[in-house]
């Protein structure tokens, strides 16, 4: 499902129009990266969570060349699905 999909379920699931689904999807987006880029977690019970962790810098090897290279650290989006999710997916 790709954004514009996204978009028209929920339209029709909370009879809303187009334009007022994609507000509130982009209002959601945004609410959430903003909290993330804080450090904060956000938590949708039921859903699950979205929260910021930390990779430590690491060597890797180029696969073409086999040279070994360095890894910076960066931070990452993790998701962890809450037990209501996991229940629909099985």
């Amino acid at each position: 499902m790709n954004k514009a999909e996204l978009i028209d379920a929920m339209a029709a699931g909370a009879n809303l129009s187009k334009a007022d689904a994609k507000k509130a999807l982009d209002a959601f987006v945004g609410a959430t990266s903003g909290a993330l880029k804080s450090g904060d977690r956000v938590a949708l019970v039921g859903f699950g969570s979205f929260s910021v962790s930390t990779r430590a810098a690491r060597k890797g090897r180029n696969p073409q060349t086999g040279k070994e290279i360095n890894i910076a650290a960066k931070k990452v989006v993790k998701f962890k699905a809450g037990a209501d999710l996991s229940k629909v997916i099985k």
